[in-house]
């Protein structure tokens, strides 16, 4: 190959961990070659998923305190407050197409070589865009992504049975939408057309919502959601739909007795797998394990050398920071400088109203683990900032070690929850403990005090509650 097309590094997928990867590498002097499928960077997180449903969500907010609130609160309207979905639409286009086009004009910007088409690997460095050989590399990073999980016994068809890509897209409301699954996508969609309008079904196998989350926090957001209109339903075993009067329903097992609920939209959101298709991972002798994830080292190697993997394809969370702090590393480590993600402080949140947030180890994962702990909580409710705002749906949880007293994790559920969690991560990252958390000034008021608060309250010092 010319030298045009020899390059220090490849990497194939344009996302948050591809492109973050690929700035990275070109930064540090590296010559960087980026090989994705969509016309647009930015990946599944900028095109369809986490930008354009956060885009839904601010709107929709917008949307119910108009209709539902602001009378409440001495805001008056005049007439019918109206939905033009068009323009809501149009406005989460416009807040895409801005985004992808600077991730695209800072590759550029880098003197990153872009190819656009889908990249497999040939072995010996060599990768083919669109089947044909277009590049070669030293090194070679794979960070394609994830893609939606399909139930086998109810097939999307986008019309009707659809995954998060045309949740985010409808044309119109609908009047019935039923969710299965209670995690972050459900949530967070669910919690878009019930403003909008919907009358919203979510259907969890689970015993809980948000997993992940302990038992107390999820009850808390479940309260909230079911306050705001939505329909939930847990321990509930989906088994597929029928007609019942002549509209379609969607069936599920529950404590022994059969549940149907009437949907004209069914919004699977039951998780995320690897996408690897057509990637050449047998060609270079990958093998993914049982649930698709390629197997790397702690320096992001995989089994064939010269190659890494970064992002969803890979352990750990399926979140675009993971994937863009993995992004970083790998970049340092190729670089010959000293790469490192530090996995127990990555964040998960979900940006419903209110959001939660959480960092860390939970009670319960403690408890499992035979951890002795400390829990510190304050509620929302005795918070000045809350009170104020009418944001008092939520409280603040410290999990610390009883014997160090040094932070293990934190939950918010709370208003803006995903921005105070950062916080918590920051003094867990320089192992600070639940004191330096109580000890550490804040404004008042904020409702950030409440992780103040929290954080006293490990040793029984919280001094706005009991």
């Amino acid at each position: 190959m010319s030298d045009s097309s020899t390059f220090d590094v490849a990497i194939i997928g344009g996302g948050p961990g591809g492109y973050v990867a690929a700035i990275r590498c070109a930064q540090l002097g590296l010559k960087t070659a980026l090989v994705e499928k969509r016309a647009a960077l930015g990946g599944t997180c900028l095109n369809i998923g986490c930008i354009p449903s956060k885009a839904l969500l601010h709107t929709s907010e917008q949307f119910h305190f108009a209709a539902h609130q602001a009378a409440a609160s001495g805001v008056e309207i005049e007439g019918k407050v109206s939905l033009n979905l068009e323009t809501v639409m149009a406005k989460k286009d416009k807040v895409v197409t801005q985004l992808t086009g600077g991730v695209d004009m800072l590759v550029k910007k880098r003197g990153i070589t872009r190819f656009n088409g889908h990249g497999t690997l040939l072995g010996d460095g060599k990768i083919a865009v669109d089947e044909k050989e277009a590049l070669s590399a030293k090194h070679i990073i794979l960070a394609t992504g994830s893609a939606v999980v399909d139930l086998p016994f109810l097939p999307q068809d986008g019309e009707t049975v659809v995954s998060s890509d045309q949740a985010i897209a409808f044309d119109s409301v609908p009047e019935n939408l039923v969710v299965i699954g209670a995690g972050a996508i459900g949530l967070e969609l669910g919690s878009v057309w019930a403003r909008y309008g919907s009358k919203v079904t979510v259907l969890e196998f689970l015993p809980n919502i948000a997993a992940g989350c302990d038992t107390d926090v999820s009850k808390l957001l479940e309260r909230c959601f079911k306050k705001q209109g939505i329909k939930i339903y847990t321990d509930a075993k989906v088994t597929g739909t029928k007609e019942i009067d002549g509209k379609l329903n969607v069936v599920a097992e529950r404590k022994g007795k059969e549940l149907a609920v009437p949907a004209d939209k069914i919004l699977v959101a039951v998780g995320r797998k690897p996408y690897t298709d057509k990637l050449g991972l047998d060609t270079v002798g990958i093998t993914p394990d049982k649930r698709g994830f390629i197997e790397i080292d702690d320096h992001f190697k995989t089994s064939a050398a010269g190659v890494y993997a970064i992002g969803d394809i890979v352990r750990g969370p399926m979140l675009a920071h993971k994937a863009e702090e993995e992004g970083v590393a790998i970049a340092e480590l190729l670089a010959g400088k000293a790469g490192h993600v530090n996995y127990d402080v990555i964040p998960n949140v979900i940006y419903t109203e209110p959001e939660v947030a959480g960092v860390g180890i939970t009670e319960a994962q403690a408890k499992e683990k035979g951890i002795a702990i400390k829990v510190g909580k304050f509620p929302l409710q005795a918070n000045g900032r809350a009170i104020a705002s009418d944001a008092t749906d939520g409280m603040v949880k410290i999990i610390a070690c009883a014997e160090t007293d040094k932070i293990l994790g934190g939950q918010i559920v709370a208003k803006g929850a995903s921005e105070m969690i950062s916080e918590i991560v920051t003094h867990m990252e320089y192992g600070g403990s639940a004191e330096d958390l109580g000890r550490t000034v804040h404004a008042h008021p904020t409702i950030s005090e409440a992780i103040k608060e929290a954080g006293l309250a490990v040793d029984g010092a919280a001094i706005h509650s009991l």
